[in-house]
C-alpha cells in the first residue's frame, strides 16, 4: 500500500471513530432500557433525573423498527417526555407473526410497560406513529379516548376519526407524499377541520414537511420539532431543549468512510482490453429485456400462489425473485462468463464483511434492526442466492469499463429497476409497498457500482453484493406466516 492510500485509510478510520463517538454520546444524558414483554421487544428512553413526566408511545410503520423512530424519541426525551418504542409482530426483532389484532395488542403491551415506569405520569399520555403505526396509534386513541391526551400521525393511513376523537390530533405528511397528503386532508376534515384550541382535546392540525417523502420525513428536524411543539402545547410544557437529531448525518459519513476504506484496501484488477461493441450491445439488450421477463415471472407466480406472502418474508421474497429472474435473463442474453477463482471468492467475502459493518453496525443503533434473529438468519442465504444472478450479470456488464461508462450503467440500471418495479406495481397492486422503495434503488445501485469499479472482478462483486442485498431483505421486511 503506497503512502497516499495509507493516508486515505487513516483519515477514513478517523472519520469512522468520530462518527461512532458522536452517535453514542447522544445516549449519555438519557436513561435507556431495553426490555421484552409478552414477546414484544421494547425500548424505553427518558432524561436522567426525570420525575412525573408525560409518557409517549411511539410506533413505527410497515417494514420499520423501533430504531427507525429514534429521532422523535430523543427529541421528545430531551424536551421532558418519557418515551416507549417497540417492534410490531413480524417486524425487526419481534419474531411473532402478524395476527388479526397484533397492532393493538402490541401497542397495549407497550402502554402497560410505559405506565409502570417510575418517571411516568400515567394520567398524561400521548401517542405518535408513522404510516402503519399512525393507524395503530389513532385507533388506540379513539378506542381509549380518555387515556391519551394527544396523538401525532405521520404519513397517516386510515382511522375512524371524529371531531371528538382522538384528542388533539396532529397530522403530518411530506410535501413529496401526494397520496398521504390527500389522506391527511380527508382525516382532518373528518376530525372537524383545523383547530388550534387544544382545550378539551379539540385541537386539530395538518403540518406539511417540505422536501420530504415517506422515509426521509422520519429524519427531518421539522417533523421532530412539530411533534414536540404540539405535545408541549397540549401538556403545557415549557422546558428548554435545543436537541437536533444529527445521528443520520454521522451515519452517512460513517458509511462513506467505510467505502473509502474499501477503496484503499481493495485490489483493483485491471486488464488490457475493453468490451467490444457486440458485447456492449448484448449487455444493454439484456438490461432492457430483463425487467419485462422478471415482472412477468412475478405475475405468473402470483397466479400460482400469494406472491407477496411467499417464502417467509412479506414482499421481500418477491423482490428477490424479481432480481433473480431478471439476472438469469440478462446472463442468457450476454452469454459470457468465466469460472470463479478462489481469490475472487475470498475477495467477495471480504466485500460483504466491509459492507455489512459499514452499512449495518451503526444502523443498528441509528435507524435499522440489523442483527438477524432466528428465522431471519435462516432466510438470509436463500434470499441472497435467489438475487445472485442479477449481481453476476451486472458485474459482467460493467467489467473493465471507464468512469464515464460506469456512470451511464448506473443510470441504466437505476432506470431498469425503477421501471421494472413500476410495471410490477401495475400488474400486481398487492405489492404496493414497493412503491415507497423506488427512491432507494438509485442509491443502492450507486453503492453497488462503486464496489464494481474498485474490484473490477464480477464474481467478487456478485458474491459480496448479493450477500449484502440478501441480508438487507432479511433484516427489513416483515416475516410472513
Amino acid at each position: 500500500m503506497n503512502n497516499k492510500r495509507l493516508l486515505t485509510l487513516i483519515l477514513a478510520l478517523l472519520v469512522i471513530a468520530i462518527s461512532w463517538w458522536r452517535v453514542m454520546t447522544v445516549q449519555v444524558s438519557f436513561t435507556v432500557k431495553q426490555m421484552v414483554s409478552d414477546g414484544v421487544p421494547l425500548l424505553y428512553i427518558v432524561s436522567e433525573n426525570a420525575k412525573n413526566v408525560p409518557g409517549v408511545l411511539i410506533a413505527h410503520g410497515y417494514a420499520g423498527s423501533k430504531q427507525l423512530m429514534l429521532g422523535y424519541a430523543y427529541t421528545l426525551a430531551d424536551a421532558g417526555y418519557a418515551v416507549m418504542l417497540w417492534d410490531f409482530d413480524s417486524h425487526a426483532a419481534n419474531i411473532k407473526l402478524l395476527g388479526k389484532n397484533s397492532l393493538q395488542q402490541n401497542l397495549h403491551v407497550a402502554y402497560e410497560a410505559l405506565v409502570k415506569q417510575p418517571e411516568v405520569d400515567r394520567w398524561r399520555l400521548a401517542t405518535l406513529g408513522h404510516s402503519m403505526g399512525s393507524g395503530a396509534v389513532m385507533s388506540a386513541a379513539i378506542n381509549n379516548v380518555n387515556r391519551y391526551t394527544a396523538t401525532v400521525a405521520i404519513s397517516p393511513t386510515s382511522a375512524s376519526v371524529t371531531p371528538k376523537a382522538p384528542h388533539n390530533l396532529q397530522l403530518q405528511a411530506g410535501s413529496w407524499e401526494g397520496k398521504f397528503i390527500a389522506n391527511a386532508k380527508r382525516l382532518l376534515e373528518s376530525a372537524g377541520g383545523e383547530n388550534k384550541n387544544l382545550f378539551q382535546g379539540k385541537g386539530r392540525e395538518l403540518v406539511i414537511i417540505p422536501n420530504a417523502e415517506h422515509i426521509t420525513i422520519l429524519f427531518r428536524n421539522q417533523s421532530h420539532q412539530a411533534a414536540r411543539n404540539w405535545l408541549d402545547a397540549t401538556f403545557g410544557i415549557q422546558r428548554q431543549s435545543n436537541y437536533v437529531d444529527y445521528r443520520m448525518i454521522w451515519y452517512v459519513l460513517h458509511f462513506l468512510a467505510w467505502l473509502v476504506v474499501l477503496g484503499a484496501i481493495a485490489p483493483v484488477l485491471t486488464t488490457s482490453f475493453l468490451p467490444n461493441k457486440v458485447e456492449q450491445l448484448k449487455s444493454w439488450a439484456g438490461l432492457l429485456i430483463a425487467p419485462l421477463i422478471a415482472s412477468s415471472t412475478l405475475l405468473i407466480g402470483n397466479r400460482l400462489g400469494d406472491i407477496d406472502n411467499l417464502g417467509g418474508v412479506l414482499v421481500g421474497t418477491a423482490v428477490s425473485i424479481w432480481f433473480g429472474a431478471a439476472g438469469l435473463t440478462w446472463l442468457v442474453i450476454m452469454s459470457r462468463m468465466q469460472r470463479p477463482t478462489v481469490r475472487g471468492l475470498g475477495i467477495g467475502i471480504v466485500l460483504f464483511i466491509v459492507l455489512w459493518i459499514g452499512f449495518g453496525a451503526m444502523a443498528q443503533v441509528v435507524w435499522l434492526q440489523w442483527w438477524l434473529t432466528g428465522i431471519r438468519l435462516q432466510l438470509f442465504p436463500i434470499l441472497a442466492l435467489i438475487s445472485f444472478p442479477w449481481f453476476l450479470a451486472s458485474g459482467i456488464a460493467q467489467q473493465n469499463l471507464l468512469f464515464g461508462k460506469r456512470i451511464l450503467w448506473w443510470v441504466g440500471q437505476s432506470a431498469a429497476l425503477m421501471g421494472g418495479f413500476i410495471l410490477v406495481l401495475y400488474l400486481l397492486p398487492n405489492l404496493g409497498f414497493i412503491y415507497l422503495l423506488l427512491p432507494l434503488f438509485p442509491i443502492l445501485v450507486a453503492i453497488f457500482s462503486f464496489t464494481s469499479s474498485l474490484l473490477n472482478e464480477y464474481w467478487s462483486y456478485a458474491i459480496g453484493n448479493a450477500l449484502f442485498f440478501g441480508w438487507m431483505l432479511a433484516a427489513t421486511f416483515p416475516l410472513a406466516s
